[in-house]
């Protein structure tokens, strides 16, 4: 672990931990706004945009998070494991970011997923909607927010959670509107598609969650609870996958799965993973985020513009 300089106690110091899609476009977003911004992640040889100071740590090791995040005023839990390992690693994960940022006085905002809800009333998910998880993944992502949110109500810690829709957006490659769509629509490949195409899926564009979070880490008056990140209301995968193609410039074909297996980016060990999630292309799934609009004067990125804006990253991407 590297130990950052310490940070003399009332600087606006904004910590992100992880640097996958998320932390990476939220540490450039708080970098914008004038903060000052460290990255923690594991790896040594990172390379944080000019200003930002960065620290390597085991963040499931709770001496080594509370060391590298020293100074925080607010931390952003974005940190992620490999899907196979998550049941296991994420609450050793969550137990150290609580203690650190209850050791330095911390706010934590933490970035959280659609699973506690399960299938539960998917065609108008609001933050109001039941906790009807049934899958093993479900059921720890709402115990881990019942730990968030219980250290709220509590006061070891002040903590705030945002919840996205499946990520798309430039640096986004894993999501399943990502690395196996952007790619093959590019090149004339079959994109991969999972499920029903013709059913109503969110999306939450990669910019809209660093902003959400950033929002969420300056406002306290947000705290003590779960928002939707902004996020349009769903259209048909099928729809989304037009737009993909228009902005290619080139038919696309597609390559559906009715069922989890291995294709594409996604490997065998993944998909067994995944195969109990998969729910969620079987069933609508619409992310209502009027709260969050309403309550900080937000506006989710258009599909019209997402679209394009991905579909030239990846195309820069593939250029390189």
């Amino acid at each position: 672990m590297t130990t950052p300089t310490p940070t003399a106690p009332g600087d606006d110091l904004h910590v992100v931990l992880g640097s996958g899609p998320a932390g990476t476009a939220l540490v450039a977003e708080l970098a914008a706004r004038g903060h000052r911004v460290r990255s923690v992640d594991r790896n040594p040889d990172a390379t944080p945009p000019p200003g930002v100071e960065h620290a390597t740590a085991d963040l499931s090791d709770p001496a080594a998070a509370t060391a590298a995040t020293a100074g925080a005023a607010v931390l952003y839990h974005c940190v992620n494991v490999a899907y196979h390992r998550q049941v296991d690693l994420l609450p050793g994960i969550a137990t150290a970011v609580l203690g650190a940022a209850a050791a330095h006085g911390a706010r934590l905002v933490v970035l959280d997923t659609l699973y506690p809800y399960g299938t539960a009333d998917g065609e108008h998910l609001t933050e109001d909607t039941p906790w009807a998880a049934t899958s093993r993944k479900g059921r720890l992502r709402a115990e881990l927010d019942t730990r968030y949110l219980a250290a709220h109500t509590s006061g070891e810690v002040r903590v705030v959670a945002g919840r996205s829709a499946d990520f798309y957006g430039p640096g986004v490659l894993t999501s399943t509107l990502a690395g196996a769509v952007f790619p093959a629509a590019l090149t004339g490949q079959p994109a991969l598609t999972l499920g029903d195409v013709d059913l109503p899926h969110s999306y939450t564009y990669i910019t809209d969650v660093a902003r959400g979070l950033a929002t969420l880490g300056e406002r306290p008056d947000g705290d003590g609870r779960i928002w939707h990140l902004p996020t349009v209301p769903a259209r048909t995968t099928r729809a989304v996958l037009d737009l993909v193609e228009a902005s290619a410039g080139r038919p696309l074909t597609t390559h559906n799965l009715a069922r989890a297996e291995a294709f594409g980016p996604f490997d065998e060990v993944f998909m067994a993973e995944y195969a109990e999630m998969f729910y969620q292309h079987t069933i609508a799934q619409n992310v209502v985020s009027t709260a969050f609009e309403e309550a900080f004067g937000a506006t989710p990125t258009p599909l019209e513009t997402g679209i394009p804006a991905t579909t030239g990253w990846y195309r820069e991407l593939l250029a390189r």
